[in-house]
């Protein structure tokens, strides 16, 4: 039996391939608890890791994404908040939104309200419906697929670009780049640097994109989703550099299409399993939302998110020092007892299972949740009505019983590198309806 006390989570594969045992040893210590190792505090608890979201007076997010990562000033007071905003800058990823705290993340938050509206989320899946099918016909006959790289990567990824009005001559570029992990000197759209090398980055490389397509549409604006977000101000009234529109909008445009692939393809690992549940979806369409749910909690995308604490405190009965990282294990609270019964299990029908905590909760929840929602549901009606019987690919990974996957070796993103399925292509007229 593994050492879990000895465990290091940032280090250690084990924890890569299946943390929920780790999860596990660190709830039966305590729900909050201080690992010796690292100096962290490791959240499990439903409740606990629901209080620190919303509680941004004592916990920053200025480290969301970053783990233990050394603060660059000495905390040695009761009250670090101004050490944090003097040295927010030498954070990275500090210049993005989800580093951000009250009252600048509401005001840069406001900058999103023209995308997800109810109305801009009817017109994405409007799109939605018509590029699932366009991706599935670019695998249905083979009678198998890589799923990640067929579908789960680039639709959302081209579902984002569509919500963000970038032109749809350039999505095939998009997806070209992305899934080639970045740009080249043999392709056209490649932007070399001052000394003629290629920058590697794909965050750089967007945000030049962006930035392109923000001045265009500031000097000549459209009747198009592009130009309200450059256009779109401050709640008082003025109008953010073009840097910081391009930020929300590469960010949006990175983490939007990442963890969505993650969980789409969490979706097909539990169906290509389960051929009981994939003939109950494809008879009972209104089923499908509540096992999206059911696919966030017991497998969700998000394995960690983290904090800074600003002042000294105490939660769930731990006193916690100011300067202290806060690590909020997502895969543990969607699976404590205290919250849903029989966690371990997979229950597509299960009750509460919309109470889920993967999109976080309070102002920093997902704002995309709902596009993501959106995403999972028309993807799985499209997917079961045209591909029957799938299955794992024995070949690729093993046979039922003794399966081997790959998982992103990060401790922020829980999701698989490759999905092989087998499938039959489905010719009823069915599986050529919409919706």
């Amino acid at each position: 039996m593994a050492d879990f006390a000895q465990l290091d989570f940032f280090t250690d594969p084990s924890v890569v391939a299946d943390p929920y045992p780790y999860y596990e040893f660190l709830r039966e210590q305590c729900p909050v608890w201080r690992d010796p190792r690292s100096g962290v505090i490791a959240v499990t608890g439903y409740d606990e890791v629901a209080a620190v979201y919303r509680d941004t007076r004592t916990f920053s997010s200025v480290n969301s994404s970053l783990g233990p990562f050394p603060l660059p000033f000495s905390s040695d007071g009761l009250d670090i908040s101004a050490d944090i905003d003097a040295h927010r800058d030498q954070f990275p990823m500090s210049e993005h939104l989800i580093a951000f705290d009250p009252p600048e993340h509401a005001a840069h938050r406001s900058l999103l309200s023209g995308l997800f509206t109810p109305k801009r989320l009817q017109d994405n899946e409007a799109f939605m419906w018509e590029l699932s099918d366009q991706l599935i016909d670019e695998f249905i006959e083979d009678g198998h697929c890589e799923f990640l790289n067929s579908y789960g990567t680039p639709f959302p990824l081209l579902v984002i670009a569509d919500l963000l009005g970038v032109p749809a001559e350039d999505h095939d570029m998009f997806r070209a780049l992305l899934a080639g992990g970045g740009p080249t000197a043999d392709q056209p759209w490649a932007v070399p640097g001052e000394d003629g090398t290629i920058d590697m980055n794909p965050l750089s490389y967007l945000d030049t994109w962006f930035t392109g397509y923000i001045e265009d549409r500031r000097a000549d604006p459209r009747d198009d989703i592009l130009t309200r977000l450059a256009t779109t101000g401050f709640p008082d009234g003025s109008l953010p550099p073009v840097a910081a529109v391009v930020r929300l909008a590469t960010f949006l445009f990175l983490a939007g299409h990442e963890t969505t692939a993650r969980l789409l393809s969490s979706a097909l690992h539990v169906l290509a399993e389960r051929p009981d549940l994939q003939a109950t979806l494809r008879d009972n369409r209104q089923l499908i939302p509540n096992f999206v749910e059911e696919v966030l909690r017991y497998e969700g995308p998000i394995k960690s998110d983290f904090r800074l604490t600003r002042v000294a405190t105490n939660l769930g009965g731990v006193d916690v020092a100011a300067g202290t990282t806060v690590m909020l294990l997502l895969g543990a609270a969607n699976r404590d007892p205290l919250h849903f019964e029989c966690p371990s299990q997979f229950q597509p029908d299960r009750a509460n299972a919309r109470q889920n905590i993967s999109f976080g909760r309070g102002v920093h929840s997902c704002p995309g949740g709902p596009l993501a929602r959106i995403e999972a549901r028309v993807s799985i009606e499209r997917l079961l009505n045209r591909l029957g019987d799938i299955q794992i690919s024995d070949a690729a990974h093993g046979p039922s019983g003794a399966r081997q996957f790959n998982y992103v070796p990060l401790w922020i993103l829980r999701g698989l590198t490759e999905l092989h399925l087998d499938y039959t292509p489905r010719t009823d007229s069915e599986g050529l309806l919409h919706g």
